[in-house]
């Protein structure tokens, strides 16, 4: 049974639902890719073919070098094993019209997007068929723990799984969920290119015509609406990057839930043992939610064991006692 309620600014309703193996400032492989994104190909393209929906799209990643030394250094890499199954291309020239390119850049492969709008509403139809979805919001109260089961409402299960993202629940309260804000911006252009343009910021040809332009990163910021600062932000940013006229169409805000360590909590509660967590997965939840679902299963059904990594343990710790 999967208990949600729509909600239309959350991480995922606004996300630009990029995934991408080599990542951050220092454009280092991401933690576990060899991995994560096999896994994800197959995940997302078996959920397009049972629901009929088309939501998954494998695109090329550009991103612009700043300097000879740059290319030098990825020319290297391109031929290291540990790279080169990601690295499509390294250019030395300008590559795409209109983005401002002069030392070339680096073609990433195995990455792209996924319509996150698109991808929830199928999955909520398919679990809505079968007679699984609690159209509310998820109420604590209802809940209670017996000696072979836990009971919400009418409803019994051997387990409960938590998955609050950045509300926090009563239960486990105490591990470390730092909501980080993000706004992004949905750009109307007659730029027609299919690629993903990733220095700084991401813009990304979500429909023909339309790109989704992001994102910012405000851990400070707590307010429940879009700001006039990330606007600026975005828009200076994509004045060193592109060079075609564009519209902004609208402005989004959502709350992703982050980790210290930027690893997902998984795990069960220190005290009750039916009660479960799956969170933490910060900004890369398009790449870790599909692997660390099925080790969830797996975990719960078959005894495996989780990797410490992810297991909540690490915070066991903080945890001071039952929720009053």
């Amino acid at each position: 049974m999967v208990i949600d309620q729509r909600s239309a600014n959350n991480s995922s309703r606004i996300a630009a639902g990029l995934f991408n193996p080599v990542t951050g400032k220092k454009m280092v492989k991401t933690w576990l890719a060899d991995v994560l994104f096999p896994y994800l190909f197959d995940f997302y393209r078996d959920v397009e073919q049972r629901t009929g929906t088309p939501f998954f799209h494998p695109e090329p990643l550009y991103r612009p070098f700043l300097s000879v030394g740059e290319q030098n250094e990825w020319m290297a890499k391109s031929v290291d094993p540990t790279y080169e199954k990601y690295i499509q291309e390294v250019t030395t020239q300008p590559s795409w019209p209109q983005i401002k390119d002069p030392f070339g850049g680096l073609i990433l492969k195995q990455c792209g997007f996924i319509n996150t709008t698109a991808y929830i509403h199928a999955a909520r139809i398919l679990i809505e068929a079968g007679g699984t979805l609690l159209n509310e919001l998820f109420r604590p109260q209802l809940v209670s723990f017996k000696n072979d089961f836990v009971s919400y409402g009418n409803y019994q299960a051997r387990k409960i799984i938590v998955c609050s993202g950045v509300h926090s629940s009563i239960w486990f309260n105490w591990l470390p969920v730092r909501p980080l804000k993000g706004e992004t911006l949905k750009i109307k252009t007659g730029y027609q290119e299919s690629v993903i343009i990733n220095r700084g910021i991401y813009l990304v040809p979500v429909t023909k015509g339309e790109w989704r332009v992001g994102s910012t990163y405000q851990f400070n910021d707590k307010s429940e609406s879009i700001t006039t600062e990330a606007r600026q932000e975005l828009e200076i940013k994509m004045q060193d990057l592109i060079a075609f006229p564009y519209e902004v169409l609208s402005q989004e805000w959502g709350m992703r839930p982050t980790t210290p360590d930027r690893r997902p909590l998984l795990g069960v509660h220190p005290e009750f043992d039916k009660l479960i967590v799956f969170n933490g997965l910060g900004t890369k939840g398009v790449s870790l939610a599909p692997y660390f679902s099925e080790m969830l299963v797996h975990w719960l059904e078959n005894k495996v064991t989780l990797i410490k990594e992810v297991d909540i343990k690490r915070y066991k710790l903080l945890y001071s006692g039952s929720p009053t």
